[in-house]
């Protein structure tokens, strides 16, 4: 199917956004003959799901959806507004362009037109709304076209089904530069600034104002040693640039930088200001026996993002502020290396490591003291070789204590900054310790886990083992009855302890493996939205030298059994009605 060439009408661009607006995130809505603006998260044979929301010439309204770690910002109230016009009797409803609902287009005042007939200024807005569309059968050769985070505008039948689907070329499309980020770059200024090749020992570089870094070394290759960075004042005007691009944070790397740091000190007081920042392909930020102090919210203590490198060994890393992981990377990920040293949050929304990017750690003390130790978003992943981890999230307070309480969540938020895919999750050794909710919460992906000789060390007792499900959908992840996950775990030599739980909309492929041995039970659930069924929900694998001792009756899809079931007076209840006992 050929993208989008000439202009669009604003009618039907009009319709698609009132489409979206009408239905709030948690609104259960059929979307019949409708046309609808999203980006498009997910492909399957048969289906699209789309984050829905709007065209606008506006470039600075990227937006988070209330991801875990929390960055304050939630996206623009899109749907609310155009259900509170509807409600006022509003005849026509303004498109970001000026266009009315039923209108016709107006070219800009120098006559260029862009691949959809607006200023070239244009993006995509999404909104809280993410939903999931069966493709009419005449329609499903357009798939073939569409991959994740196109831009597209779908039309429905009276039965809800995509009937046409049309790719949108912006030259600024949701998301911003190659790198993943949102709109233009903005990195603010510097007070110190190096862009030549050197070795700096012993210097101090400070800052107190707004959107600057205390020391910026832009393309450079460049030796610091025994420094000082101090962050200690200046406000942040666009979280998102902190966030992303390094902005207001105390030390940034940019521009293809190779910074090697050791016994340096490295401290921020600012809002928005993280402690050692890697932005970018290219750039790698080698740091070894230093401190990093951050004080302040959405200020992690090594930040990685846009493809960059960070390589760590034996730091103390501590962050005190919300929504400031100790380890931490965002939109664009890139690849983070830690070896040993210690790595402390004490902030809500705050964990020990929220991955974005492919993050490995060995040898390292990792502890969210009020939030879960770790979060993986998306196609990125978290490898931890003998660690000791610890997470204690409240379940009261938190941007995600109302979906779960839990120590470990693997998940899509949808907001763009992780590519939909499989999330990766690998420990070996050392310890995992849970101090509230479920051990590991996995919903809206697909992911893998594999654990190898761990100690599991869960301190609420009403906590499950693993809790697999979909989700509400109030935080825009997913869509309600449609956002399961499928997991396969991996246990070798592994003792697990606890409850397995699956919805009926996801799915587990359990292996045992080794010596691995399982006190437990393992339970399909109904979906709390009501969502259809899927088969294969918990496939089971015991290999030879392996136990499984049941606490309860299980009820699993299938099961292979080539090791020890111990079934203590409980049954196992298959998907075609055999029950096993002993």
């Amino acid at each position: 199917m050929k993208r989008i060439l000439a202009c669009l009408c604003a009618s039907a661009l009009a319709v698609g956004l009132s489409a979206c607006g009408d239905h709030s995130a948690t609104e259960e809505a059929t979307y019949s003959d409708a046309v609808l603006t999203g980006q498009v998260q997910a492909v399957t044979a048969d289906t699209l799901t789309l984050l829905l929301g709007e065209l606008t010439t506006d470039q600075a309204n990227a937006n988070d959806m209330g991801r875990p770690d929390g960055d304050g910002q939630q996206p623009p109230a899109l749907h609310q507004e155009k259900a509170e016009e509807k409600e006022n009797g509003e005849e026509s409803v303004s498109m970001p362009n000026g266009v009315p609902t039923g209108g016709e287009l107006e070219p800009p005042p120098d006559g260029k037109m862009d691949a959809i007939g607006f200023d070239a200024t244009t993006t995509f807005i999404a909104g809280e709304e993410s939903v999931t569309l069966t493709v009419a059968q005449d329609a499903l050769d357009a798939l073939s076209d569409i991959a994740p985070d196109d831009v597209v505008q779908v039309e429905t039948n009276e039965t809800g089904e995509i009937v046409t689907i049309s790719v949108i070329d912006l030259d600024s499309g949701f998301g911003g530069p190659p790198d993943g980020g949102a709109g233009t770059i903005e990195q603010g200024t510097a007070a110190f600034t190096i862009a030549v090749d050197g070795d700096y020992r012993s210097e101090t570089y400070t800052s107190t104002g707004d959107d600057e870094n205390a020391l910026r070394v832009e393309g450079a290759a460049v030796t610091l040693d025994g420094i000082t960075v101090e962050k200690s004042a200046g406000s942040s005007s666009n979280v998102e640039s902190g966030d992303f691009y390094g902005m207001n944070a105390a030390l940034l790397a940019t521009d293809g930088a190779e910074v090697t740091l050791t016994n340096a000190h490295v401290s921020s007081s600012a809002q928005n200001g993280n402690g050692v920042f890697s932005y970018g392909e290219g750039t790698v930020v080698t740091i070894s026996d230093s401190v990093i102090e951050t004080f302040a919210d959405n200020s992690g203590g090594i930040q990685t993002t846009g493809g960059g490198t960070t390589n760590a060994s034996n730091l103390t890393v501590t962050t005190q502020g919300s929504s400031s992981a100790a380890i931490r990377s965002d939109r664009g990920g890139g690849t983070v290396n830690v070896d040993g040293g210690t790595y402390t949050s004490n902030g809500l929304n705050s964990p020990a490591i929220y991955s974005t990017a492919d993050i490995t750690v060995r040898d390292a003390v990792l502890t969210a003291e009020n939030s879960e130790a770790l979060v993986i978003e998306g196609e990125n992943s978290i490898d931890l070789t003998n660690c000791d981890v610890s997470g204690n999230m409240s379940d009261t307070q938190g941007s995600s204590s109302d979906i779960n309480v839990h120590n470990v969540m693997i998940y899509q938020s949808m907001s763009g900054d992780a590519e939909v895919g499989t999330s990766n999750f690998t420990m070996t050794g050392g310890t995992l310790t849970g101090n509230s909710g479920d051990m590991i919460y996995v919903t809206n992906t697909n992911s893998v886990i594999r654990l190898t000789d761990v100690e599991l060390i869960n301190n609420d007792a009403d906590g499950a083992l693993l809790r697999i499900t979909g989700n509400d959908a109030s935080h825009g992840w997913g869509t309600a009855g449609s956002n399961g996950a499928q997991v396969t775990m991996i246990a070798t030599d592994q003792a697990l302890e606890g409850a397995i739980l699956v919805d009926t909309i996801s799915t587990l492929d359990l292996t045992l493996d080794g010596s691995s041995e399982f006190v437990g039970t393992i339970q399909i659930i109904e979906n709390e939205e009501g969502g259809t069924a899927v088969e294969h929900n918990a496939v089971v694998t015991i290999g030879s030298g392996s136990t499984w001792t049941l606490t309860g009756d299980c009820t699993i899809s299938s099961l292979d059994n080539q090791g020890t079931i111990n079934f203590n007076g409980y049954t196992i209840t298959l998907a075609d009605g055999t029950v096993l006992n002993a």
